[in-house]
């Protein structure tokens, strides 16, 4: 790990705080009034709470720059202590706690990759890819010459998943779904 001045830590960063815990870097504002000592604030989020906190720090005191690594992973099974990913380049398997993965998981079926972020050999989060393709497993019928302007209906999808669908959407056709909204796009053929 490196060490750096409060000065250098930008936007995106990641620093180690105290008891090792790791805080993303929101924002930071440096004010340097006049001859005065220098001020630097910080917006931190602790990327294990989730907490979001402001800190003022002098500008030349040290912290640790941490280093993230995003790797690619396949999704192989789940089991009962999680959920278990192979890296594509080392062939290594990972377990991703129910706790970090939990709702992702519902984007996500066997033999999908998705990128996975860690600190060492911690993994810290998932990052889903933008659109995923599944199965429509559950809905009501299809409605002839139903149209696109009509209601939503309520579908789930093959990995547990509930969103609205078109009316014109059936049991059995894979669909487009955006990972961000948790909505359909389109029909896949």
């Amino acid at each position: 790990m490196a060490s750096i001045e409060y000065s250098e830590v930008r936007k995106g960063m990641v620093i180690v705080g105290e008891g090792g815990q790791l805080l993303y870097c929101l924002d930071r504002d440096l004010k340097t009034p006049g001859n005065l000592p220098s001020k630097l604030k910080l917006k931190l989020k602790n990327l294990k709470t989730g907490f979001v906190n402001e800190v003022r720090v002098h500008p030349e005191d040290k912290v640790e720059q941490a280093y993230l690594d995003t790797r690619t992973m396949q999704y192989l099974y789940k089991d009962a202590d999680g959920y278990v990913f192979m890296d594509n380049e080392t062939f290594d398997q990972t377990t991703l706690s129910t706790e970090l993965a939990g709702d992702l998981m519902l984007y996500i079926k066997e033999g999908n990759n998705v990128k996975v972020v860690f600190h060492g050999d911690k993994p810290l989060s998932v990052e889903l890819p933008k659109t995923v393709e599944l199965e429509v497993v559950d809905t009501e019928p299809s409605v002839k010459g139903a149209t696109a302007a009509a209601q939503y209906k309520p579908a789930i999808l093959e990995t547990g998943l509930k969103i609205t669908v078109p009316p014109f959407v059936a049991i059995g056709e894979k669909i487009a779904v955006d990972t961000e909204l948790g909505k359909y796009l389109s029909r896949v053929k």
